[in-house]
Formats: C-alpha cells, sequence, structure tokens
C-alpha cells in the first residue's frame, strides 16, 4: 500500500517579512473562538531532526471580514486550548494501536 503522507500547510508572515510554512496539526473552535495548532514545516527531513519539536497556537482573529492568526497571549486560554491540542493528540494515536 502506497499512503503517502501530504500535511495541510499554511504560510505566515513574521513581524520582520519573513515567510514560515507550518504544519496545522489541528484547528480547535470552542465557545471562546477559533485556534490553529501549528508545527514549523521541513521540507527536508534533516531539518525536522534538529528541530525542537515545539508547536504553537494561534488564535483566530477576524479583521475587515478576513481570518488573520494572531499569538494567544492569555495564559489561561493557553492552557486551555492546550489541553485540549494534546487530549486530542493522546485519543488519536491510542486509537490506530
Amino acid at each position: 500500500m502506497n499512503e503517502e503522507y501530504n500535511p495541510d500547510l499554511i504560510t505566515l508572515i513574521s513581524e520582520e517579512g519573513e515567510e514560515i510554512e507550518f504544519e496545522i496539526l489541528d484547528i480547535i473552535e470552542n465557545e471562546d473562538g477559533k485556534y490553529y495548532v501549528l508545527y514549523p514545516y521541513h521540507s527536508d527531513p534533516a531539518d525536522a531532526v534538529n528541530d525542537p519539536g515545539e508547536y504553537y497556537i494561534f488564535e483566530v482573529i477576524e479583521t475587515n471580514g478576513e481570518e488573520e492568526l494572531a499569538e494567544l497571549e492569555d495564559e489561561e486560554q493557553l492552557e486551555k486550548i492546550d489541553a485540549v491540542f494534546r487530549e486530542r493528540y493522546e485519543e488519536y494515536f491510542s486509537d490506530e494501536e
């Protein structure tokens, strides 16, 4: 079976104008809003080996009818979304066994 992995990617532009590509790990929507859990994407597997493995949580902000991603600065909300993501992640991988 040839199952090729094709990640869902999104490109963000840093404050310095640099384009950074991320893999979308999850999109979480709840009563507080919509959030993206993103992981830096490396097209070269050798670069991925040296990656520290940190993922990022961004909040979706609507501006003039357009969705924009912003850093989630509310520590309590960040912890809440992180807990939801970790639970989903653990469930996903425990179901594969």
